[in-house]
């Protein structure tokens, strides 16, 4: 008797389960596209005026370097002077230094193209800034690495 209690439970519960209405694919597809694109320009605008937001602190500012480490792209040299002006308004140096490591990665294939025109255009920032580049800081290399034995 019991064990015709459970079943009948059990079934009841499946049931129960398989009869709530099943999303369409497109009524899923569109929660994704609620977002509006952002254009180049006002994404290097928002990031700007993060950056620029005099009440950022350690945790904001280290928020933000995140998602522009977490995007597809290189980040536009305003928005790297941005970042250069609020670490050192908040006495992080090596916050700026890190992110000018994160744009030296972000450079990807292309490092030795992009990499030497952001340094172009951010030079007079890190200079006015008194902020070392990693390579100044001998960053760019491995401090311990070993000659590989193919080179021997």
């Amino acid at each position: 008797m019991i064990r015709n209690a459970f079943s009948r439970a059990l079934v009841a519960g499946r049931a129960g389960f398989l009869q709530v209405a099943p999303q369409s694919a497109s009524v899923a597809g569109c929660r994704h596209m609620s977002k509006v694109a952002e254009s180049d320009e006002q994404l290097t605008a928002r990031y700007v005026q993060y950056f620029e937001s005099k009440d950022i602190d350690h945790w904001w500012l280290s928020k933000h370097i995140n998602d522009l480490a977490g995007t597809d792209a290189v980040p536009e040299p305003d928005i790297i002077k941005a970042c250069l002006h609020a670490c050192r308004r908040l006495n992080d140096i090596a916050m700026a230094v890190r992110f000018m490591e994160i744009v030296h990665f972000k450079c990807g294939n292309r490092v030795k193209e992009i990499y030497p025109y952001v340094l172009q255009e951010v030079g007079p920032t890190l200079n006015e800034l008194g902020i070392p580049t990693p390579e100044e800081l001998g960053m760019d290399k491995p401090q311990l690495a070993l000659e590989d034995v193919y080179d021997m």
